[in-house]
């Protein structure tokens, strides 16, 4: 799942990614609207954490542009005004959630996972196929019972392929939904993280390469 943070503060937008990171999460940070609106244009997020009370280009016009360009990015807006009143406003721009600062981050957690599953078709949060299973909620995987000590990235390239339902996906494909843009080792990432994934899942491999293409999930749903 991708993320775009959106918030002026720096010390707090890097808490939040980092944290969401650490859930597996491949997140993109922006500290001002124009810069976020470049992005959403041009990327493929599934969900937007927005601070509302941006300077310059304010988050309710960020949240208007999305809605008018018909994204399918899911937006959670944040704000330090957590009257009713403020939290209709917010909605009514055509944001998706709303989130009152201070937050606890678990909350924060449970509502960009609960509209990472609405974005584009829904999706279920626990994932079946070859003997794997996917509980995307509690960020947790299974092979045939046994518990797979996964780290955050393994997690996510194991979720993209799951979600796939045996279809390809290119060695691109993963860096865009599971890498950040800023990651300087991407040309190799895929294949580490690959190797490593495999390791883990242990045999018989359930992690088909497909030559010049990419890669898919094998066997029975």
């Amino acid at each position: 799942m991708r993320v775009l943070v959106v918030e002026d503060e720096e010390f707090l937008a890097e808490m939040i990614a980092e944290g969401l990171r650490r859930d597996a999460l491949a997140v993109d940070v922006a500290h001002d609207g124009r810069t976020a609106l470049d992005r959403l244009l041009l990327g493929d997020y599934d969900v937007l954490v927005l601070d509302r009370d941006l300077p310059g280009l304010h988050g309710d016009e960020v949240c208007r542009q999305v809605v008018e360009a018909r994204l399918l990015t899911r937006v959670l807006m944040l704000t330090a005004a957590g009257s009713v009143r403020e939290r209709v406003e917010g909605l009514g721009l055509g944001a998706d959630d709303y989130l009152a600062k201070p937050f606890a981050y678990e909350e924060l957690l449970a509502r960009v996972l609960a509209l990472g599953r609405r974005a584009r078709p829904a999706l279920p949060p626990i994932i079946e196929r070859s003997g794997i299973t996917l509980d995307t909620a509690r960020r947790q995987a299974f092979r045939d019972g046994r518990y797979l000590a996964l780290s955050r990235k393994e997690f996510g390239v194991l979720e993209v392929l799951m979600r796939s339902e045996g279809a390809v996906v290119s060695g691109d494909d993963l860096i865009d939904q599971v890498w950040e843009e800023n990651t300087s080792y991407r040309t190799n990432a895929v294949r580490v993280t690959l190797s490593k994934l495999r390791a883990k899942l242990g045999e018989p491999s359930v992690i088909d390469t497909v030559p010049g293409h990419g890669y898919r999930i094998g066997g029975a749903a």
